[in-house]
């Protein structure tokens, strides 16, 4: 049995100033910022500092289950001070800005933080603005979203009372986290309507931006056979660009063809738009060749292409990977090895070349597809797109039992006692 650790105590409190120099800052507190913090520490840095201003962590895997109705939103909060690694400086603050030429970074208030390396691990930013009409439909009883745990349980309600209508499902243009979500609740939905006896009084309409169901194509061929069984109208090349809430009105626009339709709904769940934060996609670090800002890395090394003092994992970086928690699971490990490695002060001979950084990143990530409230198929793969099973005996790309209880009990006990311990 894991042994309860001993709160750690903030360094300053939220209000004041915090000037210092660490010789690794780690941006951010969320999965990607906490296991990477505690693998270094582990692995003997005895300097690292995070920075992150939240007193509460979420497990947000879970939210969908939470607007499925099958799990307490309660049961995705913890405190954050609890997973905060032994001996590491805890910055309650939020950074505002990098400055990786000084190797500095500057905090919400006031403070100045600089580093020998940093670990930049903010997390992805929810552009409810960016599709207009979106934030004021979520006021209205008829729409909700999963990607805010408010919203989430919400999403329950809406779905749980409708008995007949039309009941639409959206996903947006670009990179998000976990891009299964949207799917996944409107399969949780219409499992629950066949359930009640009346999914075949409801019209569910799912809209996705491409060209399948997935890019895997085990995976798609699952997933078909399960829009198949709930009878669910799937609109490919298909993106949300406008909400009327106080009319149930969405305007869909067929990104192939060019054409708009507006569709009446009588209960509606969104996916928003995301990007990096703001401060991070306006500055130094970012992809200038990528309008959501993230994190200039090598894909492979996640080492920063401009500032090699600099690496960036999650869903902060520009990696063409999925924006997944098993994505950064395989990420940690990387980006740790090679900060250590980068930290060699061993002098070069002169004309020697700079020394290769030991461990790659192939692109791994994973999407537990829930297509039944009591069945999940587990789609793993890497940047090739090929399928990469953790579970050589067990099909996955069917959906089972074994894994639906993966997904509720299995995966958040390793969130909380290993993943954020640095322990796998």
């Amino acid at each position: 049995m894991l042994r309860t650790r001993r709160t750690p105590q903030p360094d300053s409190s939220p209000n004041s100033g915090h000037n210092s120099h660490h010789k690794v800052v780690v941006v951010g507190g969320g999965n990607a910022g906490l296991s990477v913090a505690a693998r270094l520490r582990r692995a003997g840095i005895d300097d690292v500092a995070i920075i992150e201003p939240s007193a509460l962590h979420y497990y947000q895997p879970l939210w969908t289950l939470v607007g499925g109705g099958l799990v307490d939103a309660a049961k995705t909060v913890r405190p954050e001070a609890s997973f905060i690694p032994k001996n590491t400086t805890w910055i309650r603050d939020r950074a505002v800005e990098i400055h990786p030429a000084a190797r500095v970074v500057t905090t919400g208030n006031g403070g100045s933080v600089s580093y020998d390396r940093l670990v930049v691990a903010p997390g992805i930013q929810l552009d409810w603005d960016a599709t207009p009409g979106m934030s004021s439909a979520l006021q209205t009883p008829h729409a909700s979203s999963n990607y805010d745990l408010a919203l989430a349980p919400k999403t329950w309600e809406v779905m749980r009372k409708l008995r007949s209508g039309t009941a639409v499902f959206t996903m947006p243009t670009g990179a998000i986290k976990c891009p299964g979500a949207p799917q996944k609740i409107a399969y949780l939905c219409a499992d629950y309507w066949r359930a009640e006896g009346v999914l075949r009084d409801i019209r569910v309409i799912l809209t996705l931006p491409g060209a399948g169901l997935f890019g895997v194509a085990v995976f798609a061929q699952a997933l078909a056979e399960t829009v198949l069984k709930y009878g669910i109208e799937v609109r490919f090349n298909t993106e949300l660009v406008a909400v009327d809430g106080d009319a149930r009105r969405v305007t869909l626009l067929d990104t192939s063809t060019g054409v708009k339709e507006q569709l009446d709904y009588d209960a509606l769940h969104v996916a928003p738009q995301q990007s990096a934060p703001d401060w991070l996609k306006h500055g130094p670090l970012a992809d200038p060749t990528n309008p959501a800002g993230y994190v200039d890395v090598d894909k492979h090394t996640l080492q920063h292409v401009r500032h090699a003092d600099v690496f960036a994992l999650g869903d902060a970086g520009n990696t063409p990977n999925s924006k997944t928690g098993a994505a950064i699971r395989r990420q940690a490990p990387v980006v740790v090895a090679n900060l250590i490695a980068s930290l060699d002060g061993r002098p070069r001979r002169p004309g020697e070349p700079a020394r290769p950084l030991p461990a790659r990143y192939d692109g791994y990530a994973a999407c537990p597809f829930t297509t039944a409230r009591n069945k999940m198929l587990l789609a793993e793969f890497d940047y090739t797109l090929a399928h990469r099973p953790s579970f050589p005996l067990i099909d996955t790309t069917k959906e089972r039992y074994d894994m639906w209880l993966l997904k509720r009990y299995g995966l958040p006990w390793l969130y909380w006692h290993l993943l954020l311990r640095g322990r796998s």
